[in-house]
């Protein structure tokens, strides 16, 4: 499973989901362009010691890097007219999947 953040803006509320992250064992992708930081000086800075236990990495271009992804997409949001629990989905079968903050 692997978690994106569409150009995230708040580094304590991406530090939170890279916690959650480290702790599950998910990848953790940042779609630029980001509001800070994520260099080794910024993060130890931080104090997120546990940054280097998340597989993070960044993404250009997100439509192209969704058009080489086969796993089903789960698009979230704070803006949203449905609320998640009303997805048909199949989460705990899942082996495989992607969600977007």
């Amino acid at each position: 499973m692997e978690v994106i953040l569409f150009q995230p803006q708040i580094p304590q509320n991406t530090g939170n989901i890279a916690r959650t992250c480290s702790v599950t064992g998910t990848d953790l992708a940042l779609v630029k362009p980001l509001g800070f930081k994520i260099d080794d000086k910024t993060v130890k800075r931080a104090g997120l010691d546990y940054w280097g236990d998340v597989n993070v990495s960044t993404i250009d271009d997100l439509a192209e890097y969704l058009e080489n992804r086969s796993a089903p997409f789960y698009f979230l949001s704070s803006h949203a007219t449905k609320p998640y629990s009303d997805v048909e989905s199949h989460i705990p079968q899942v082996t495989a999947g992607f969600f977007y903050f």
